[in-house]
């Protein structure tokens, strides 16, 4: 299926977070981004590890950075879990299961070494697959299934690895007792 322009916009949102307007995705990351909307996603395999994605070289925001499973803006008029599935089987390969929103009123604003912005709300969800994840190159350059305890460690020990939205996200997590996942993670 081919994407058109049409097809390629964000939802733009007001400082109170509703809906104020579109505007096409590859337009909207700029040095001067409007608030928008997002997700994240963290997704779980069966024995309860975690997947982190490598941002690929060629993303035009944080290169080679680690974040969480995959990220994505849903289309005007779009379900939220609809844009995760979707962005699920684009970037990943896979089918995602047992979808659940976490963080529903995460918001973000940070700047990236080359003057670009991210501000976003962006509900943080978990959701669950026991497919084989086959990476989109153009997304992910690398993928690693980790224990939750050690990716809480890596991220308090080099947050400048990591993406600055999931270093805030695990920290609310954590800050939030998400059981079983990252509760014991920073």
């Amino acid at each position: 299926m081919t994407t058109t322009a049409h097809d390629d916009l964000v939802v733009l949102l007001d400082e109170h977070g509703h809906p104020c307007g579109t505007a096409p995705r590859p337009t909207v990351h700029t040095t001067a981004t409007p608030l928008h909307l997002a997700f994240s996603c963290y997704l779980f395999s069966p024995a309860g590890r975690l997947l982190v994605t490598r941002r690929a070289l060629t993303k035009a925001t944080w290169p080679g950075v680690w974040t969480n499973s995959f990220c994505g803006h849903p289309r005007p008029g779009e379900h939220m879990t609809d844009a995760i599935a979707r962005h699920a089987r684009r970037e990943l390969g896979i089918a995602v299961d047992g979808l659940e929103e976490l963080l529903p009123d995460f918001r973000y604003r940070a700047t990236d070494a080359g003057g670009v912005v991210e501000n976003e709300i962006c509900p943080v969800w978990f959701a669950t697959t026991d497919e084989q994840v086959t990476p989109s190159p153009d997304e992910v350059a690398e993928v690693r299934w980790v224990e939750t305890v050690d990716l809480g460690r890596a991220v308090a020990a080099t947050p400048w690895a990591f993406s600055p939205w999931m270093v805030e996200q695990v920290r609310r997590l954590a800050e939030i007792g998400t059981p079983g996942t990252l509760a014991r993670a920073s």
